[in-house]
C-alpha cells in the first residue's frame, strides 16, 4: 500500500485527513480510494474531465508524476506519494 502525506492545507476542509496507507498501483487508483475514504476529496486535486489541477503538485517518493493528464504513474507497494497544493495570494 502507498503511504499518502497531504499538506496541511487540505485538512481545513477534510478535518480527519492524515497521514493513511492507501491501496493502488497507480497514482489514480490511491485518488479513487482517497475519495471513498473522505468522498470530496477529489474535486480539490482533480477537475471535471480527471485531470491533476493545475495548483495541485503530486511527487511519489523525490520525483513529480509524469501523467497529470491520466494520473497512470505506477506505484510500488512501498512508495511514498504527497499531495501538495499551492497557495495563492499576496
Amino acid at each position: 500500500m502507498a503511504h499518502v502525506s497531504f499538506t496541511r492545507h487540505l485538512q481545513r476542509f477534510f478535518p480527519d485527513l492524515a497521514e493513511c496507507e492507501v491501496p493502488g498501483a497507480t497514482v489514480r487508483e490511491v485518488f479513487d480510494a482517497l475519495d471513498r475514504m473522505h468522498p470530496g476529496l477529489a474535486s480539490y486535486l482533480v477537475d471535471e474531465t480527471g485531470r491533476l489541477r493545475r495548483h495541485v503538485n503530486v511527487f511519489v517518493g523525490d520525483e513529480p508524476i509524469a501523467d497529470r493528464a491520466a494520473l497512470s504513474d505506477a506505484l510500488t507497494p512501498d512508495a511514498r506519494v504527497f499531495i501538495l497544493q499551492a497557495l495563492s495570494g499576496g
